[in-house]
């Protein structure tokens, strides 16, 4: 079973770190909520409280691969860590994958881990990323390093991260399922705001599912 580190901090983006994680766990694969903040309870950018599995004191690099959730100030409190920074650095040297969203792949910068990639991140970060061929894409995989646009692209960062690790072997397979709606809804158009929210009315929307199913 393929194994996630997911790195949390006070000020972190809670969707971004969440539904990267929902969707691993619904595919089976082990995520742990690391923190690095000395105590495992955590408190989001908005304010809400989230328990880690465990605390990075506690932990060994035995992860296939270590990802970084965004917000401002979760960011600053990761890249502040020195012992996560040598983690990454160990990590990329072993040859394994890294993943990181929004404002967090300027940590990987910073460390000098994405020169040489294709890389994306949060609008105004391209000066942090260094060396890396930074792109307007939602979701960028360059070799082992994975990075994400922002929190409207969260799901996309947990689909992509599962068909890295888990789909290659061919025992699941992820589909698309759509469902139409006849009557009107409002959804969050998360894709085109990235973090404004609109709301969109809709008459004959489909929704669109990705299941994970066994062969």
């Amino acid at each position: 079973m393929a194994k996630v580190y997911a790195f949390v901090a006070d000020g972190m983006e809670e969707v971004e770190c969440l539904a990267v994680c929902d969707c691993l766990r619904r595919a089976k694969v082990d995520v742990k909520l690391v923190s690095i903040m000395g105590r495992k309870m955590v408190t989001g950018s908005h304010g809400f409280k989230i328990e880690a599995d465990s605390l990075f004191e506690e932990i060994t690099d035995d992860a296939d691969v270590l990802f970084l959730p965004g917000g401002l100030a979760g960011t600053n409190n990761l890249k502040a860590h020195e012992g996560l920074a040598e983690m990454l650095k160990a990590h990329a040297t072993a040859g394994k994958r890294l993943a990181a969203i929004c404002a967090a792949p300027s940590i990987l910068g910073e460390l000098g881990l994405v020169k040489g990639h294709r890389a994306t991140c949060y609008p105004g970060f391209e000066t942090k990323m260094e060396g890396a061929d930074c792109r307007g894409d939602g979701i960028i995989t360059d070799r082992l390093i994975s990075t994400g646009r922002g929190m409207g692209w969260a799901i996309d960062l947990g689909l992509e991260l599962i068909k890295l690790l888990v789909s290659e072997d061919g025992s699941l397979r992820l589909e698309k399922i759509k469902e139409n709606r006849k009557t009107p809804v409002f959804f969050w158009n998360f894709y085109n705001l990235g973090l404004v929210f609109s709301n969109v009315l809709c008459y004959n929307s489909k929704r669109c599912y990705v299941r994970v199913t066994e062969k």
